[in-house]
């Protein structure tokens, strides 16, 4: 099977590169805008007709989209995940080569939900910002297209590689720095939101897994469980070895300490003093400065995906039509952020 792998070097794309070559019977081609990739190319501002012509030359079988923007303004966001999109559709269209599309969507699409429900595929989307809305706007062009075509609706991806400026990657950021400065307190704010975290490489596993099948239409990815990240945080105290407290800014619980890790079965470390304490805000970008300024009322970071408090994903769908289950827990993906963490220190 040849595949063509579009966004190699993303976040996702690296994982499901990493699957693909794995697999004796694919011969993958990538095309992204770096120099590594087989063929250079940038969908925001390549035409339809060129990419066409590739797509007649190298003939793929499968076509995985998993580039885009995570960042920027709305122009910017809608040129990377909207129109990029609308390219591969026209091209796939004109050219010859009848391949099956797997785009990669996420779970800002949905926007908020209902604390303690399970979102399934059914559900209204209601993005809370123009990065959902960019990505909601590709997954119509989509299922639209008229194209052998699904959707893969990833929730939010953890393990290694995770951006150092998304959420879990700037909680594990604050405790490297906290540790290296010996703070025995860490002030964290953005801890109540309650996410379904789903490992990277479990994302991947999906991607080939859709690659393979005749499903259509749209397929979450997730764990199918919420996990607050104050829990999150704590777990990865417990990893790390730090033994301090962790005071939340935004949530009514009194001060948590690491040791508190009980909260997702496991045992804690112990007390550390000493140190001031660091102040950060777990959704939203921190200061430049090494030292960080005091956090401010917590209503005023959101979390970055315009979700909300709660996210859950529904999975039904991906184990019967796609055969896939997660395989990897959230504590093993959070002793590999903290791994590349911790090689900083």
């Amino acid at each position: 099977m040849r595949v063509l792998l579009i966004g190699p070097n993303g976040y996702i794309g690296r994982f499901v590169a990493d699957r693909l070559l794995a697999d004796p019977a694919v011969q993958l081609t990538a095309l992204g805008r770096g120099d590594d990739a087989d063929v250079r190319f940038d969908l925001a501002s390549g035409s339809p007709g060129a990419l066409t012509r590739f797509l007649d030359a190298v003939h793929p079988g499968v076509v995985i989209n998993c580039a885009g923007a995570t960042r920027g303004g709305a122009r910017e966001l809608t040129r990377h995940n909207t129109v990029a999109v609308a390219t591969v559709c026209e091209a796939l269209r004109r050219s010859g080569c009848g391949a099956r599309l797997v785009q990669i969507g996420c779970a800002a699409e949905y926007g908020p939900s209902q604390p303690g429900s399970s979102t399934a595929e059914d559900a209204v989307p209601r993005p809370g910002g123009p990065y959902g809305v960019s990505k909601l706007a590709a997954t119509e062009l989509v299922l639209g297209s008229g194209l052998d075509a699904v959707v893969l609706r990833v929730f939010s991806p953890a393990g290694p590689g995770t951006p150092a400026g998304s959420p879990l990657g700037r909680l594990a950021e604050a405790m490297r720095r906290a540790m290296q400065t010996g703070d025995g307190e860490l002030k964290l704010g953005g801890l109540g939101i309650q996410r379904d975290f789903i490992d990277v490489r479990d994302v991947a596993r999906a991607v080939h897994a859709a690659s393979l099948s005749a499903a259509q239409g749209v397929i979450n990815i997730g764990s199918g469980r919420a996990v607050r990240l104050r829990d999150a945080a704590a777990v990865l105290a417990r990893v790390a070895g730090y033994g301090g407290a962790l005071h939340e800014l935004d949530g009514p619980p009194p001060p948590m300490r690491s040791q508190l890790a009980h909260s997702l079965g496991h045992p804690g470390g112990g007390h550390a003093t000493g140190g001031h304490a660091l102040a950060h805000s777990i959704g939203h970008p921190r200061p430049d400065s090494d030292h960080p300024a005091p956090v401010p009322h917590p209503g005023a970071y959101p979390y970055p995906d315009g979700c909300g408090s709660w996210q859950q994903a529904d999975v039904r769908t991906a184990r019967d039509r796609l055969g896939w289950r997660p395989r990897i827990n959230l504590e093993e993906s959070l002793a590999d952020i903290w791994m590349e963490a911790a090689c900083r220190i």
